[in-house]
């Protein structure tokens, strides 16, 4: 009989960061950013679909059988995971993702000058962007756990699902789980601000209502922080403003070029002596840039980001580059990353 949790401890063993196991497939984790295959044996469906139920509780199996895709925390041998479940050609598929038990320091995780400096921001929104897996989450707990030491706060999260866990410290911290605690991050935050909170963290902004309210609670004195798949700074502004039409565009524009205080546009590369480091791309929301913003000039952004060193501003090319002069990234990965080494 299938055992996922000995998938998991292997996992857990191996420090991978990704454990995915399809119907039909070999099961495989991915270490280092590199998949590699834990069995030459391909999982049988029907055995995974009940190894699968049988993690799950009547609500989850219910959501998922509606859905075909469900989003969960599970917890092993003290370890945490973040897991989703979807459907691909019929076969049921898992895929999970490790959440280290301590939440990495600034300086763990390489922090730039300007980041280490954005816990002690009292209100406004802070975007951490970037692909899947790129350690959007782990910015962001990063950030939060600052707060949690150095002041008094009330701190409000809204996950789907909750990643890291939060012990109080200085502040007081609730953690709320999209599909147990609420039933959307748009219903969550038509309530949060009657919650009295200092800091809020929405684990990603998905839809038009939850993009408009998570705006209005950084307009209203609250400091938050929230996620975008986008895989630059200017490329975030544009998902925000593209989503709204018409005179709603305008009004939106006008908005996030009030509140937005930075937009950090993250992308791991293999580190010279195993693991990932993470280069960032810094955009900081200045006067001139608020103005691009407000007159919907984002193709200037980049170019404004170039400019913008002395205020903390970082291309991504140019934290690459840090990132070889420091040692953490060889100049080869860098060259391939930044495009460098195309033949013209």
């Amino acid at each position: 009989m299938l055992n996922i949790k000995s998938f998991l401890k292997e996992a857990i063993k191996k420090d991978a960061s990704d454990l995915h196991l399809v119907g039909g497939e070999k099961p495989a984790l991915r270490i280092e950013g590199q998949l590699e295959e834990l069995d030459d044996k391909k999982i049988d469906n029907k055995e995974l679909q009940t190894a699968i139920y049988g993690l799950l509780t009547k609500e989850q199996k219910d959501a998922f059988e509606e859905e075909k895709e469900l989003d969960f925390g599970y917890e092993l041998d003290d370890a945490r995971f973040r897991v989703n479940l979807h459907q691909q050609e019929g076969n049921i598929g898992l895929t999970t993702r490790l959440i280290p038990s301590e939440i990495p320091t600034p300086k763990d995780l390489h922090f730039e000058p300007y980041l280490m400096e954005i816990q002690n921001l009292l209100d406004g929104l802070v975007l951490i962007t970037g692909a899947t897996g790129c350690g959007k989450s782990t910015t962001m707990a990063s950030i939060i756990e600052e707060i949690n030491k150095t002041r008094k706060a009330h701190i409000v999260t809204i996950e789907d699902p909750i990643e890291f866990i939060f012990k109080d410290k200085k502040s007081l911290i609730e953690q709320r789980e999209v599909g147990s605690d609420t039933k959307s991050f748009a219903a969550a935050l038509k309530h949060v601000l009657r919650q009295d909170p200092n800091v809020i963290l929405v684990g990603e902004m998905r839809d038009p209502e939850t993009i408009a309210t998570v705006l209005t609670a950084a307009e209203t004195g609250h400091l938050v922080f929230s996620t975008l798949h986008t895989p630059s700074a200017a490329e975030a502004v544009e998902r925000i403003v593209d989503v709204f039409e018409g005179d709603k565009q305008k009004q939106i524009l006008i908005q996030f070029s009030s509140v937005l205080r930075a937009v950090v546009a993250q992308h791991l590369l293999p580190a010279k002596d195993g693991g990932r480091v993470a280069a960032r791309e810094i955009l900081i929301n200045t006067p001139a840039i608020a103005s691009l913003i407000k007159e919907n000039n984002i193709n200037q952004i980049k170019s404004a980001i170039q400019t913008g060193a002395k205020e903390g501003m970082i291309t991504l090319e140019n934290s690459i580059k840090h990132l070889v002069e420091e040692g953490w990234v060889e100049k080869e990965m860098a060259e391939k990353r930044t495009g460098r080494n195309k033949k013209v």
